[in-house]
């Protein structure tokens, strides 16, 4: 691993996400100006985030797939599609195999 390209500068810092009430102290680098006062009565620097476990559709078990243009129906068409012209393919191929070697059998 190379040396001093990882930082030395971690210090404690709440991340909050106030859209879900969701706040937690953690070891960062990251910069901000915000500070908060934290449950142990100290003050931490404070970065907001708009998205976390707590709030994230993954995490809260409220994911949704919505496929307003039917984009699921058509790749599914599509490889439908794709399929069939393979074994059309190999279909013909199959049928023009067997007429060369009729035709090579025929001619000896």
């Amino acid at each position: 691993m190379k040396s001093s390209i990882h930082p030395t500068n971690y210090r404690p810092v709440v991340f909050s996400d106030d859209a879900a009430g969701f706040a937690f102290l953690t070891q960062s680098t990251a910069d901000t100006s915000d500070t908060i006062d934290w449950e142990d009565g100290n003050t931490y620097p404070l970065v907001k985030v708009h998205i976390s476990s707590a709030s994230h559709p993954f995490f809260t078990g409220e994911e949704k797939i919505i496929d307003t243009e039917g984009r699921v129906d058509r790749f599914k068409a599509r490889a439908a599609a794709a399929t069939e012209r393979k074994e059309a393919l190999a279909n013909k191929a199959k049928k023009s195999k067997a007429a060369a070697d009729k035709k090579a059998a025929a001619d000896k």
